[in-house]
């Protein structure tokens, strides 16, 4: 089995990055392959263009760059995204990647015929929050359930993509990092153990970086 893992933060040596690996090795160390795909240094543009209105219309074709996203993830039996918190949601460059490859005609089909035919049904999506709030904060201000409802529902839901499990790892000084960077190769080693739907988790970190 394959997975793509994808990770959106502009410096190499981040959290979010070694999370990425971590996730990565735990991956390979159940025996299966993985791929990171690394926005920032690969450069992919987040910026939803007049091209990708057409696109979203019908009108014309995906571009070469959303083209090859779209193939990297047809090539997956599973798909991770690593990301830190932004605003509590997606980076701009996760986001924008969202928004330009899970495209009207790939990701799902709706036209005034037909309705809503969602087209990702067969692929399992796995997400690694790392946030800098205590876990606290995100329940008392009902941040996990927004998210949840943003990201969960809103976005892979509509696309008919099951969220097999959602990982919180939370800022905190009482945890050390190497024990998180464990916890995410444990992460990488159940991506296929076919537990199905895992209820959202937090962990603690002693940073967001």
């Amino acid at each position: 089995m394959h997975a793509l893992v994808v990770v959106a933060h502009p410096q190499p040596g981040s959290f979010s990055h070694r999370v990425a690996r971590q996730v990565a090795d735990g991956i390979a160390r159940a025996g299966h392959t993985s791929e990171i795909a690394d926005l920032a240094a690969e450069g992919f543009d987040p910026r939803f263009t007049e091209h990708d209105h057409a696109v979203h219309k019908d009108l014309l074709p995906p571009s070469p760059d959303v083209l090859r996203e779209q193939q990297r993830i047809d090539g997956a039996d599973a798909l991770v995204l690593v990301y830190p918190v932004y605003w509590w949601s997606f980076p701009a460059l996760l986001k924008g990647w969202i928004d330009r490859v899970f495209s009207n005609g790939w990701a799902y089909e709706e036209q005034a015929d037909t309705g809503l035919v969602k087209r990702l049904g067969h692929l399992p999506v796995h997400l690694v929050a790392i946030g800098g709030a205590s876990e606290r904060t995100y329940t008392r201000r009902g941040y996990f359930q927004a998210m949840k409802t943003q990201i969960d529902h809103g976005i892979f839901d509509y696309c008919g993509a099951r969220v097999a499990a959602s990982r919180f790892l939370l800022a905190g000084e009482d945890v050390q990092e190497q024990t998180q960077l464990q916890a995410a190769q444990t992460l990488g080693a159940a991506v296929f153990s076919g537990s199905g739907p895992v209820a959202p988790q937090t962990a603690k970190v002693q940073a967001c970086a």
